[in-house]
């Protein structure tokens, strides 16, 4: 069993030497322990920071392409050198190294395909209250669009199977935490939250620049993933609005023109039919997204077993490994 510590990075080299002395080498269930660093094209010495470090590789981004792209990067990576167990960590040494047993032994135990460390954010000092709150409620939208448990949802500090790893499809460029909860629970991958420490902080947080703009993007991603994989229930919702405020006009419309005062309420029938115009239209779009998103979902499916196959041609011959990849996939 090899697990791979990931950590992206961008210019972080002040930070490295607080956070990598504290990654474990051994791990309870693990034969191999290595750590991996991707340096998202930083303007400092990061990579070489890494490297004196004892990072086992580092990749490096020409250009600073954001987190959720340096976020995959490692996935691809740890896949490729044959990691059977990927734990996702933040260079800035938020997380207490010491809970990435806990990350891993529901995934050793079978229980879970990713593991999400749940931080205490109640007794968390240098979070203020309103940031306290907004994590609480967007924790919680994201558990209603991604049907599943997790506690602490923008939390880096994970962990991944293998196979969890090769599903996972990010597209935003701001941060992959967020979408790859709503993805895993909309395509069946075991989510558990696990409680774990936090160290004091080194330095402001450069994801959450601005409250206002967190929320914003935040809210944006949530609603875009939303859309992605619930498409028709997204569309009926605004279908739903603009048909009840068309039949709301239409009716008081109605009511007016009997009492003889249609003439004086010309405009509530023009919104009626611009209201019902409007949510039919909505409606047809997501009937259309729907019908879209099954292909999506089969092409999710022919790209996971493409993967499994690349995995296992490297020390199998062909028909081994077919054989090897569709037993996988069920």
């Amino acid at each position: 069993m090899k697990l791979v510590i990931q950590i992206p990075c961008y210019n972080e080299a002040e930070s490295l030497p607080h956070a990598m002395p504290q990654l474990p080498r051994r791990v309870a269930g693990c034969d191999v322990v290595e750590w991996l660093v991707v340096d998202d094209g930083s303007d400092d010495d990061t990579a070489a920071v890494a490297t004196a470090l004892g990072a086992d590789r580092v990749v490096r981004h020409p250009v600073n392409r954001g987190l959720a792209a340096a976020f995959m990067t490692g996935l691809e990576a740890a896949v490729a050198s044959g990691a059977d167990i990927i734990v996702n960590t933040d260079a800035d040494n938020q997380y207490d190294a010491r809970d990435i047993e806990s990350l891993v032994q529901p995934i050793i135990d079978g229980r879970a395909e990713i593991v999400i460390g749940a931080r205490p954010i109640a007794a968390t000092e240098h979070f203020s209250w309103l940031k306290k709150r907004l994590q609480e409620i967007g924790s919680w939208v994201v558990r209603l669009a991604s049907n599943t448990e997790v506690v602490d949802a923008p939390s880096g500090f994970r962990a991944f199977t293998r196979e969890a790893a090769q599903r996972l499809n990010v597209f935003s460029a701001y941060t992959y935490t967020l979408e790859t909860i709503i993805q895993a629970g909309h395509s069946n991958i075991r989510v558990l939250s696990v409680p774990v420490r936090t160290n004091p902080d080194l330095r402001p947080s450069r994801l959450v620049k601005s409250i206002g703009r967190y929320v914003w993007r935040s809210a944006s991603t949530i609603v875009r993933i939303f859309a992605t994989y619930r498409p028709l229930v997204f569309f009926s919702l605004i279908a739903s609005f603009f048909l009840l405020l068309g039949l709301g006009s239409g009716g008081w419309y109605l009511a007016h023109k009997f009492a003889g005062e249609g003439a004086g309420h010309v405009q509530s029938a023009l919104l009626a039919a611009a209201s019902i115009t409007i949510g039919l239209i909505a409606l047809m779009l997501g009937f259309v997204a729907d019908l879209l998103g099954v292909n999506r979902r089969l092409l999710e499916g022919i790209d996971w077993r493409v993967r499994q196959l690349e995995d296992v041609a490297h020390s199998s011959s062909p028909t081994e490994a077919i054989t090897d990849a569709r037993e996988r996939a069920q």
